[in-house]
């Protein structure tokens, strides 16, 4: 069952300033820490709405809630690299790009920033991914910033790489009942690097294929069609998985999301893309009935249920 002592929660910020407005983060904010949670997940090129005014929004709201209350308490990981919010692949990781970025970072949060991580890196070039390192070195010994990894295109350059630093990581990748980039990071050493997962609701899915103009799925980019076969084959199951024992019923896929992660052994955190203070409250809910309630069963049918519908 889920422990959530060995399990970190994150709260995303993927969507503020897109679908997710000003109050409504604010909202969310105030919900996490009356929660007794801090950390929270942020990115230059937030939201990736594909409006170029809007690039860096994400953090300003977030900025703005700092200062408003007059936190220090939150732990803020930054992700770096991106340089617009169009879904480019374009990206500054020069050493004096990621040192300018954390002393902004640094100034704008203060005590609040808790990690800087390197986001889409789609180099293959050990030399450089050293260089990359070294400034992640650098800005641990000096600032205490925990250095991560989110979207490599290349684990495996990153992992030969990282055998010369004994940096602790975090690892982002994305983890769900539809699709899991698991694999890709077969090698890495659970004990160095801390496997979060992000994508937990799968951007959004609807079990029952309905959504609404504000959908973040459709908003997204998201395509409908691709995985019906397997929400079908969940869906002819779900009575089943409601009537084998005596437990809380599964209502939608972001229960199947952190049923499916809090059973996956690597994964030792989990990163929250909740949009509204009812999803927010409904996913604390579950998590704590994943505390007291066995979905062992759940978990094992789900895996079955990939395996035969994989490809």
């Amino acid at each position: 069952m889920f422990d959530r002592n060995q399990t970190d929660l994150i709260l995303g910020t993927a969507n503020w300033g897109w679908t997710v407005d000003q109050q409504t983060a604010f909202q969310l904010l105030e919900s996490w820490m009356e929660a007794g949670l801090s950390a929270v997940d942020a990115a230059t090129n937030y939201p990736i709405n594909k409006v170029p005014e809007d690039f860096r929004l994400s953090e300003k709201i977030l900025k703005e809630f700092v200062d408003a209350h007059g936190v220090n308490t939150l732990q803020i990981t930054m992700k770096l690299g991106s340089t617009d919010n169009m879904r480019s692949p374009e990206n500054n990781l020069a050493p004096s790009f990621l040192e300018m970025m954390t002393e902004e970072y640094l100034r704008l949060f203060g005590a609040n920033l808790h990690g800087i991580m390197i986001h889409w890196d789609n180099r293959n070039d050990s030399s450089a991914i050293h260089e990359t390192l070294d400034v992640l070195t650098r800005m641990y010994d000096q600032h205490g910033l925990k250095p991560g990894l989110s979207g490599i295109a290349h684990p495996a350059a990153y992992l030969e790489a990282m055998q010369e630093y004994s940096l602790p990581t975090d690892l982002q990748l994305k983890h769900n009942v539809l699709q899991s980039d698991l694999k890709k990071y077969h090698g890495f050493n659970p004990k160095q690097f801390r496997f979060c997962a992000y994508g937990i609701n799968a951007g959004g899915v609807k079990l029952d294929g309905k959504y609404g103009e504000n959908s973040s799925y459709l908003a997204r980019g998201g395509k409908p069609e691709a995985s019906r076969q397997l929400l079908e084959a969940i869906q002819a199951e779900l009575e089943d998985w409601t009537l084998a024992a005596v437990r809380p019923p599964i209502k939608n896929m972001n229960q199947l999301g952190l049923i499916f992660n809090s059973m996956t052994p690597e994964i030792q955190a989990f990163l929250l893309g909740v949009s509204s203070i009812p999803q927010l409250r409904q996913t604390l809910e579950f998590l704590r009935d994943l505390e007291v309630f066995d979905y062992t069963d759940v978990y094992e049918k789900i895996v079955r249920l990939q395996r035969q519908h994989a490809g």
